[in-house]
């Protein structure tokens, strides 16, 4: 974990200071997964009833794992666009986490967990908006990292009817805590590739980002994705006995769905008003004479690009 670690931070700096391509990012995500899943012996070895499928080949189970762990790296780092809320919602996680994994026995997992959240709630003090520190790449990419971990090693613990705590539909579990990260990646890499894009190149379909354009500012945002990530975590575990299949339907059927009515009332929002035809009178062109002439002077206009307006840090 410590090699892995001190890799993604690397990768990290150098993209925030000098830039790096989406395809080195990858590479250097790769081997610190690679550290983790194959040095460290973590992999996911069963689908746990989801379709219908249970134990996995080992090939098979490898690639899941490898997939699982750049998704969720990427996901903490994808949603690093508002003030502090890639750190609430890591520490989110991995305060659950932490929770989990002490109460299971698994000390390790348990001090990993606190000490990620413990290192955010620092950080918080001061990325909270308005900000004075950023997290950049170095930081997200390292969450990502240790929430992949603890989130592998919750899916194979909790898995096992064999545990202390045992945990009915466990991938779908798992996915509840991630709802906000993880949802709104798939999402907008879907959204990406099907329009034959790239799904590393930027773009404004994030869902902070429709908040945002609804008017919240950045305090009010990251209120509104922690509250709704909390509430997915608490149904998800109260509705366990559901089974993978009706409890993962039901989380990402509800997710969408209000994904669906976020963007419309975004749409709606950015539809200007008519301007009354009183308005229009006041403001008509202004007339000047020349010559003795009567010439209509044009107005000036002052032409505003929208999309410049909230980017990204």
């Amino acid at each position: 974990m410590i090699a892995a670690f001190f890799i993604i931070f690397m990768v990290g700096l150098k993209d925030d200071i000098i830039g790096l391509s989406p395809l080195k990012k990858l590479i250097g995500q790769l081997i610190a997964s690679f550290a983790v899943i194959y040095l460290g012996n973590l992999q996911i070895n069963s689908m746990y009833g989801f379709l219908g499928i249970n134990a996995l080949p080992p090939h098979f189970g490898l690639l899941l794992t490898y997939f699982t762990f750049l998704v969720i790296i990427n996901a903490f780092n994808l949603i690093d666009g508002v003030d502090g809320l890639a750190g609430s919602i890591g520490m989110l996680v991995s305060c659950i986490m932490g929770t989990y994994f002490l109460y299971a026995g698994e000390t390790l997992y348990a001090v990993l967990g606190f000490g990620l959240a413990g290192g955010l709630a620092a950080f918080l003090i001061y990325n909270i908006s308005p900000a004075r520190i950023f997290m950049g790449d170095t930081g997200s990419l390292l969450v990502g990292l240790v929430n992949a971990i603890l989130i592998v090693k919750f899916i194979e613990v909790a898995g096992n009817p064999a545990a202390k705590l045992p945990v009915n539909g466990v991938p779908a579990v798992a996915f509840a805590i991630l709802i906000v990260p993880l949802f709104d990646t798939l999402r907008v890499f879907s959204i990406r590739m099907l329009k034959g894009r790239s799904p590393f190149t930027a773009d404004r379909n994030h869902i902070h980002h429709y908040l945002l354009e609804l008017k919240l500012n950045h305090k009010q945002t990251t209120l509104v994705a922690v509250a709704s990530n909390i509430v997915y975590v608490a149904a998800a575990f109260a509705l366990q006995d559901l089974g993978t299949n009706y409890l993962l339907l039901l989380v990402t059927g509800s997710a969408g769905i209000l994904t669906i009515g976020l963007y419309l009332a975004k749409k709606k929002k950015a539809i200007p008003k008519p301007v009354p035809a009183a308005v229009l009178q006041t403001v008509a062109p202004a007339t000047v004479t020349v010559n003795k002439e009567p010439v209509i002077a044009k107005p000036k206009i002052l032409r505003v690009n929208p999309e410049g307006m909230l980017q990204d840090k």
